[in-house]
Order: structure tokens, then C-alpha cells, then sequence
């Protein structure tokens, strides 16, 4: 089952790609990932009805005894056959639906089928942590999916309705099942919790907010809503996601867990009524719909009610109908949107008012409609009408107030579903009068064959019962309460034929009324919906987070902090004066030297609280911290000492890069009384921190545990330094959450300052012409422009001598870019002499931190630094040169190489980011003793490179760029127009080679 998951989701990565070099045929490929998990479905059908249901477990965090569980019951198994299958037969429509010129196909396919892969894990998981995991994995790729058409109002609207509404309710769920996993006799393993129902009076509360991201999910009322607002989707994402798969999430967690909890009066009473209430006002809603889609999203959303309703049930007879409602629904709406999909492709409308005559000219389509809406219907022999004869034949044998009314909301429930069935099929179909027949401007065989599939197997699934019976009874025969059920296609005479017969005499007649029944519905229609009342509510939140956000925010970093720091102060100050144990004995200082370095910071930070300028601060700041890096080596800690200063350096640049753009001062006025404000807070909260530090040692009952980090590290991290090991093994986990919180920051500061698309052109020395590169003068003596570009100003040396080898080589390519002004030889040299060194010992860090000072975080900065030095020195075109590649593959790549690392013990059988030393002899290149923590590190040193590059290209090229474009920045490009002649330079009095429009001047 893990290896299908990872299937999924390696295909998922490549196919964007595959799609652009192959095409929307490529669709029809795809269609594979989905089938193969469909096919191993089949292949364990012996097992799972045998009872020996395949499970697989792999260890996760084994601290927590989190452990990626999973089981093939039968619903499960019935489940990845839906899924499976009906993604496959999707994916194969799509190869037909989509024009070879559509946008964003190769993010569709991958999404598509990541989201399949969220689906197959859902369904197959045994422990409720992972079932979050892969519930929320379904709501992002569901939102991507439904928004497929962002440049759409419509289609960006229904997405974030539909990612609002199911988060919320799975944020409910989350907490529920973590109720139930702590409640006495509770678990976190979903057979567990069903076969052994926790105990406690947090249950009832629990199963509420379980029951509250299911209906979410499952979109019944109040929050059927957002399921029509999603057919603003592509129909293939409505086809599976809206008939197969997400919507049966909610269905499945409830069949999950029924057989534990449907005799809990907060189930029945939660089930019934939501169930009941949605199967009515989705049937009553769909009478009123001229968009075919419409119809059957509420269609969809009627049907929902009535599933959620038999399987939540107690009965293992009106389970059982469940269970199979819940395949013969998948078939037969998929189905049905499917042929909507193709009657919009190729006649190019959905109203049912303007279309006439498509029965003759698409035959096929027409054949698959008739049969997917006959089981929709409940006609024999298809797979709908055995559902729903088991439903009526289980629930009319109960005569209890409950049965009886669910009874009775499904038949009315029924009538409506063939009111708007026979609606769906004249609206499509049909000869209108009046109405002129529609052509079909496109055809395709490949289209029609999903449908015709999902039509065939309604039929042979209604035609074969007894073989549906015997893999769905051992699950229906999980719940406690009455007799077993069973399928077929003739019981004789009863009360189920009657009400069948009623079911379709009344809803014919509702059909054949429909033009009365939608002026009764304008007439009699609510003032208000529930999607009025989301838009309110959202509206409320929305002005509510603008009044707050005006009181709180007011756009002064220095209030903020303060009154962080002084409510901190406060607040964990009070705590610790009141509770404090401070240690017997404080030693001030190991060296006179710790003293005196101490006292310089002192006076440093006071002189940076008191400063007014922002560049003076920044400096001081960092002087600081070059202070609190000297502390470290005095204290025997190279490491802390190395990444101390080489997070200094990168800050300070940072700074100075962002300081460009702002005043020189922080204020115009003096403000005295705010320095010493500031130094007062800042001398409180250092006090605190110190105290606080005192308090922990003195409070300290246990050995400290840093006492087993050295054995720790060589034991099982394979090496000597503490801190990289302890990165990179021991704490790997809090290593991998500070990797994405880079990535995090990287992309929320390239998102503020780029005013183009991130991922547009770098800019390089190639793009520009050698004339805007490098000083050229020509005049009348010269007129030979080319001649020019081949000697410098003003030479005599002939063009053969310029080109002997070791001449005029140029080190820094874009340092020609810049105004002669922003130059300087210094730096330049400087930057040649050191880049490279810096870069190779950039890689000895990373190589050697495992058991030496260093490691890829420290290596990642000195790396990024380097890249430092080229950006000051030549400017952005020079930092093109030096990293010519974008920064966010860097940081995919390192993030996804520390992830990948950390998954392959996973592959033999060993525990997530599980280290493993190799030791080989390479004869004579000597030993190799490789530990493979080393690529996780490699996967640091990457993001750190990736981020200081993302800082500098953002920050730094992107802030000179929309400089030079405001007029506020000298432009890198110092000659990008034609030179003056020495005429020209003589009548202006600018030098000879300066840009266009100079003086001379200094700056």
C-alpha cells in the first residue's frame, strides 16, 4: 500500500513535465497510476473476504507511536476500487477532453493525480493521525483542482469556499480524534476505535466534532453549499471528485465508525437530521436547475444525505444498502457528468433550455445517460435500484419512530431523485419545440468510452447482487444491531415494490408538472440560503480582523516589540519572583576576558538603543552580535562561534541591503525619552532572560540530558561534533520543520518585493549587448564601431595583440555593468582573490562537520556570503553570473534531498531519517567512511544558499532594478545607449566614456 502511495506521488512530480513534451495523450498514460491500485485491489479480494485483511505498518516517530498504519477491510477495499477505477477511466477522458492548447494541463494531470494518491491513502489507512494527514492532502488538492481556471472570478471564489469550509471541518475532526485517542480505553487506530469504543464523558463531544468534518466534507447541510459553487471545475474534477471520491470522504469516515458509535443518541440524532434534511432540500433544489451540472451537484448533494443516512445507521441491513449505494452512486453520477462534460465539449452549452436533438446525434452518450440515470432512478435490473430496494426492504421490517420517519424522508426523497432524473434526461436529450436542435461541432470515439464503461458496470453490478453481497456483508456485519441484510433483484411482493411503484408514479408526475413546480419554487423560495450566510459571516470576519488589525497594528515595529518584551517581562517575571529557585552558587565569569567582552557589548547595545540613525544601529546591532560570537569561543563552542558571525555578516547585508530603500534617520525629531525607553526595556528583558537562565539551573532536579549528547552522537550518529550531529540525527525532526520555515521566509520576502514574476529571466552579461557591457567611445576617427569594441578607449595596440592569450581577462563580467561611480578595484580584486577560496571552504565545512567544526548550515553561509561578495562588488548582473540558476530550485532541491534522505530507511525497512554509516576500502585512495546524514546536510547546505540567494535576488537585484526603474538608483547598466563622440563629450564636458546625460560630476 506504500509503495501505490509513493507511485502516486513520484508520478504526480513528473507528469507536469510529461505533459508538456507529450501532450494531453499523456492523460491516457497517467490513467495507469490509478488503475494499478484498482488492479491490486482485485488481486487481495480472496484475502480481504477471508478476513485476513493485508495490513502493512512503518514505523514513523516511534516517541509518539506514530507509525504509517494501513488495512484493507472490505470497505476499504470497495473504496480503493472507486477511487482506482473511476480515476483511471477520468484520467482517460481527459486525454479527449482538453485542447491540445489548454493552459496548465501539466499542473492539472500532476495535481490530479496527487490528489488520487491522497484518496488511495485515505482510504487505507488504519490510524486517525495519518487519515488528517491524507484528509487535508484531498482539501488542498481539491482546492487546486476546483481553481484550475484562476483567471476565472467564479472558479477562484468556489475554490476558496470549498478549502474554507472543509479545513474547518477538519480542524473539528482533528480535534476529535485526538479526544478519542486520549479518552480512557481510546486509540489511535481506526479498527480499534470501532471494534473498542473509548469511555468518558469527552466521547459524545468528540464524536460531534468527527461528525462535523465529515458533513463538511460530504457538504450536507448547513454547508451543502459549496459543493454546486465547485462545478465551476473542469467536469473531470467533477466527476471524480464530486461523485467518486472527495465528497465520499465525510461518507467513509462515517461508515468507519458506525459500527462503534451509530447507538450513541448524538450519532443517530446528528446522522438523521442532517442526512434527512440534505436528502430533501438537495432533491428539491436540483427540480429548479436549467445547468445540467447544477442539476446533478445538487443532484449529488441529495444523494449524499441518503448515504450518510444508511450507513450511519445501527442496522446491519440498512448498511448494507449503504454500502452498496455508495458504489452504485459512484458509477452512475460520474456517468452522468461525464456525458455533461461531452455534451459542453462538443455542442458547446449545459442549459438544458437551448439544447434539442442531441439524443440523434450523439447515440452512445445518449445510451450511458439512460442507464446511469435508470440506476439513479432505481430501476431494475442496475445497480442503483438493488441499493435502494435493500434501503426500502430494511428499513419498512423496523417499526421504531426513527425508522419510520427515515422512511418516509426516503421515499420523498426517491420521488424527488426521479423527478429530476427523467428532468436530466429530457433537458439533455430531448426534441424541444421551439428549440432549434443543436450541432455537434466536435466528436471523439476515445470521449465516449469512460461513460459507456460506467454505464456497463452499473448493469452487471445490478445484474450479479449476490457477488456485491458477499464482499460488502462481513463489513455490514461489523455493526450490532438487527439482522443481516441481503441483495437481490427480485424479494417477491412487499411493501419495498410499492413504495418502488409510488417512488416512480409520483415522480413522474412531478416531472410532468415541472413548468407549475418551478413557479411554485420562485414563488415560495426563502429570502436567505446558507451561502448568504457564509458570505455574511465571511464579510463579519472580515470587517472584525480590519478593527482589530487598525487597533493592534499600527505599523510601528518598535511598539510591537516592546510590548511583546514588556508583557514578557511582566508576566514570566512575576512567575519566576514568585516561584523562583535560583542556584546556590553563580560563577560571573570563567576569564577576565569573558568580562571585558561582556562590557563592550553593554556599551554597544546601549549606543545602538540610542541611535538615530538607521545604518548607525544596524552596525552597532551587529557589533553585538560579533560580541556574543567571541562569548562562544571563550566558552569553548567553535561551531555556535562560526555560525554566530556568519549569521551576523548575512544580517548585517541584509539590513543595509533593505536600509536603501528607507530614511537615513528613524525619526526627524530627537525623541530622547524613546532612547531610554528602549534601553529600559531592553536592560528589563535581559535581565529576565538572565534570571530565567539562573532559575532553570536552579531548579533542576535531573541530570541535564545535553550530558548524553557526545555518546549519543557517536554511538548512533557516527560522529564527533555534537552540534551537526544533533542537526543533522538526533534532533533531525526540528531540523526539517526549520528547513520549511526557510523556505517559508524566502517565499514571503520574494512575494513582498517582486513587483514581475519570481521565476522570470535572470539577469546576465548575455543579455546585453557588448556595447552596453563594456566603454566604447568612437568618433570621427573611429567611425568603425566594431574596431572600437575591439581595443580599449584611446589604444594603439593592434586588435592581434589584444587577443593574446591572459589579456584583458575579465573576473568579474558584470562589474562593467556598473556606473564608474559604483565601482571599486578594491573590492573587485578582493572579491576575485577570496570567491573561490570561500566557495572550497564552503564544501570542506559541509564535508568535514560531522566530526569537525562545520557542518552544511555553517557551510551554506559562507557559500552565501561569497555570493555576498559577488553581488556588492559587480552588482546584479555579476550575481546572474555567479548563480545563474533560480533560487527556488535550490530550495525545492535541499529541501526535497533532506526529506528524501530521511524517507529512504523507509525503503529497507528501517525508521524515518534513520542514519547509517558505510565504511569501505578504496585500496589506495584510502578508507571511506560515509555517513549518510551527510546528504541530509546536503540538503541544508542547499536552502541556505537558496535562501541568502532568494534574500540577494529579492532584496538586492530586484530592489536596484525597481530602483533604477523609479529614477531613485544609478542603473547597473552604465552605457546601454550610444556613446557620446569626443565632440559631444567636449561640448558637454563630461569625460570621454561617461554615461549619457553625466556632467562629471561626483556624486
Amino acid at each position: 500500500m506504500l509503495q501505490l502511495l509513493i507511485i502516486h506521488f513520484v508520478v504526480a512530480m513528473v507528469a507536469p513535465a510529461c505533459v508538456k513534451v507529450w501532450g494531453r495523450r499523456f492523460f491516457a498514460v497517467l490513467a495507469l497510476v490509478p488503475a494499478s491500485a484498482a488492479v491490486w485491489a482485485l488481486t487481495q479480494t480472496s484475502a480481504v473476504l477471508s478476513g485476513d485483511h493485508p495490513t502493512q505498518s512503518v514505523s514513523w516517530v516511534s516517541a509518539l507511536d506514530l507509525n504509517l498504519d494501513f488495512r484493507l477491510d472490505p470497505l476499504s477495499w470497495l473504496m480503493v476500487l472507486l477511487v482506482g477505477g473511476v480515476g483511471a477511466l477520468v484520467l482517460l477522458y481527459c486525454a479527449a477532453y482538453f485542447s491540445s492548447t489548454a493552459k496548465g494541463l501539466g499542473r492539472f494531470a500532476g495535481v490530479f493525480v496527487a490528489f488520487a494518491g491522497a484518496m488511495l491513502g485515505l482510504v487505507t489507512t488504519d490510524n486517525t493521525l495519518l487519515l488528517y494527514v491524507f484528509w487535508e492532502l484531498t482539501t488542498v488538492f481539491s482546492f487546486l483542482l476546483i481553481g484550475h481556471y484562476h483567471d476565472r472570478q467564479n472558479s477562484r471564489r468556489a475554490a476558496i469556499q470549498a478549502i474554507v469550509i472543509t479545513t474547518l471541518g477538519g480542524l473539528a475532526m482533528l480535534a476529535g480524534l485526538i479526544a478519542l485517542g486520549e479518552a480512557p480505553g481510546g486509540s489511535y487506530r481506526l479498527s480499534e476505535l470501532a471494534a473498542s469504543p473509548p469511555t468518558g464523558g469527552i466521547v459524545p463531544a468528540a464524536i460531534v466534532l468527527v461528525l462535523l468534518g465529515a458533513v463538511s466534507k460530504s457538504a450536507l447541510v448547513p454547508f451543502h453549499f459549496w459543493l454546486p459553487a465547485a462545478m465551476a471545475a473542469p467536469t473531470p474534477v467533477s466527476a471524480y471528485l464530486h461523485a467518486a471520491a472527495m465528497v465520499k470522504a465525510g461518507v467513509y469516515l462515517v461508515a468507519r465508525l458506525a459500527p462503534g458509535y451509530a447507538e450513541l443518541p448524538v450519532w443517530q440524532w446528528t446522522v438523521l437530521t442532517l442526512g434527512l434534511g440534505t436528502l430533501l432540500l438537495g432533491g428539491w433544489r436540483a427540480l429548479r436547475q436549467h445547468d445540467l451540472k447544477l442539476l446533478l451537484a445538487f443532484g449529488t448533494v441529495s444523494q449524499l444525505g441518503l448515504i450518510i443516512v444508511l450507513v450511519g445507521s445501527d442496522h446491519r441491513a440498512v448498511a448494507l444498502a449503504g454500502l452498496a449505494m455508495i458504489a452504485a452512486h459512484a458509477m452512475f453520477k460520474a456517468c452522468l457528468f461525464l456525458v455533461v462534460g461531452i455534451i459542453d465539449w462538443s455542442v458547446g452549452t449545459r442549459d438544458l433550455r437551448e439544447l434539442s436533438g442531441v439524443a440523434r446525434r450523439m447515440p452512445l452518450s445518449t445510451i450511458s445517460a439512460v442507464v446511469a440515470t435508470a440506476s439513479m432512478i432505481g430501476i431494475p435490473p442496475l445497480a442503483g435500484y438493488v441499493a435502494k430496494e435493500a434501503a426500502l426492504e430494511a428499513l419498512s421490517h423496523d417499526a421504531g419512530p426513527a425508522e419510520v420517519v427515515t422512511l418516509v424522508a426516503v421515499v420523498l426523497g426517491s420521488i424527488l431523485t426521479t423527478a429530476y432524473g427523467l428532468r436530466f434526461l429530457w433537458g439533455a436529450f430531448a426534441t424541444k419545440p421551439g428549440v432549434p436542435a443543436r450541432e455537434a461541432k466536435r466528436t471523439s470515439r476515445l470521449i465516449v468510452a469512460s461513460p459507456v464503461v460506467l454505464a456497463a458496470l452499473s448493469l452487471a453490478v445490478g445484474l450479479t447482487p449476490g457477488m456485491t453481497e458477499r464482499v460488502l456483508a462481513p463489513f455490514a456485519d461489523t455493526y450490532r444491531v438487527g439482522e443481516p441484510g441481503h441483495l437481490t433483484l427480485w424479494a417477491g411482493f412487499g411493501t419495498p415494490v410499492l413504495l418502488t411503484a409510488v417512488i416512480l408514479g409520483a415522480g413522474a408526475l412531478l416531472f410532468a408538472g415541472r413548468t407549475r413546480m418551478e413557479r411554485f419554487q420562485e414563488a415560495v423560495a426563502p429570502p436567505g440560503s446558507a451561502q448568504d450566510a457564509y458570505r455574511s459571516t465571511m464579510r463579519a470576519l472580515d470587517n472584525l480582523a480590519a478593527d482589530v488589525t487598525a487597533l493592534t497594528q499600527r505599523g510601528s515595529l518598535p511598539a510591537y516589540l516592546s510590548t511583546i518584551l514588556g508583557t514578557t517581562v511582566v508576566l514570566a517575571g512575576g512567575a519566576a519572583l514568585m516561584r523562583a529557585t535560583l542556584p546556590e552558587q553563580v560563577r560571573a565569569w570563567d576569564s577576565g576576558v569573558q568580562a571585558v567582552v561582556v562590557a563592550l557589548i553593554v556599551v554597544v547595545a546601549f549606543l545602538a538603543a540610542r541611535a538615530r540613525r538607521r545604518l548607525k544601529a544596524v552596525v552597532l546591532l551587529g557589533c553585538v552580535g560579533y560580541g556574543v560570537a567571541i562569548l562562544f569561543e571563550l566558552h569553548g563552542a567553535p561551531d555556535l562561534a562560526l555560525t554566530q558571525v556568519l549569521v551576523e555578516t548575512v544580517t548585517l547585508v541584509v539590513f543595509v541591503l533593505v536600509l536603501r530603500r528607507l530614511p537615513a534617520y528613524f525619526s526627524n525629531r530627537p525623541l530622547a525619552f524613546s532612547r531610554w525607553w528602549r534601553a529600559a526595556v531592553g536592560v528589563a528583558a535581559g535581565l529576565l532572560f538572565a534570571g530565567l537562565a539562573m532559575v532553570a539551573a536552579g531548579s533542576r532536579v535531573d541530570a541535564p540530558v545535553s550530558e548524553s549528547f557526545p555518546a549519543e552522537a557517536y554511538e548512533f550518529g557516527y560522529g564527533k561534533n555534537v552540534v551537526n550531529v544533533t542537526l543533522v540525527d538526533i534532533r533531525a525532526w526540528d531540523t526539517m520543520g526549520e528547513l520549511s520555515v526557510l523556505l517559508v521566509a524566502a517565499t514571503g520576502i520574494a512575494s513582498l518585493v517582486f513587483l514581475r514574476a519570481r521565476s522570470g529571466g535572470i539577469d546576465r552579461t548575455a543579455q546585453l549587448s557588448r556595447a552596453a557591457v563594456r566603454p566604447v567611445v568612437w568618433g570621427r576617427d573611429e567611425p568603425d564601431r566594431a574596431a572600437a569594441l575591439r581595443r580599449p578607449p584611446g589604444s594603439d595596440t593592434p586588435a592581434a595583440e589584444l587577443r593574446a592569450p591572459g589579456r584583458n581577462r575579465e573576473w568579474l563580467t558584470g562589474g562593467a555593468t556598473l556606473a564608474p561611480q559604483r565601482r571599486s578595484v578594491i573590492f573587485e580584486v578582493g572579491t576575485r582573490l577570496v570567491f573561490h577560496t570561500m566557495l572550497v571552504f564552503s564544501l570542506y565545512l559541509l564535508f568535514a562537520g560531522h566530526n569537525a567544526p562545520g557542518g552544511g548550515f555553517a557551510g551554506g553561509l559562507v557559500a552565501g556570503v561569497a555570493l555576498t561578495v559577488r553581488y556588492l562588488a559587480g552588482g546584479r548582473y555579476e550575481l546572474g553570473e555567479a548563480m545563474p540558476i533560480q533560487a527556488g530550485w535550490l530550495l525545492g532541491i535541499g529541501l526535497f534531498l533532506s526529506a528524501g534522505v530521511g524517507a529512504a530507511p523507509l525503503l529497507v525497512g528501517g525508521d524515518v531519517l534513520q542514519s547509517t554509516v558505510i565504511d569501505a576500502d578504496l585500496g589506495p585512495f584510502g578508507e571511506l567512511h560515509l555517513v549518510t546524514t551527510l546528504f541530509f546536510d546536503m540538503g541544508v547546505y542547499l536552502v541556505v544558499v537558496g535562501l541568502i540567494l532568494d534574500i540577494l535576488r529579492s532584496l538586492g537585484a530586484e530592489v536596484d532594478r525597481q530602483g533604477e526603474l523609479e529614477g531613485n538608483a544609478a542603473p547597473d547598466v552604465a552605457y546601454d545607449s550610444p556613446q557620446p563622440t569626443i565632440d559631444d563629450a567636449a561640448l558637454t564636458g563630461a569625460p570621454v566614456g561617461a554615461p549619457p546625460g553625466t556632467d562629471g560630476g561626483t556624486r
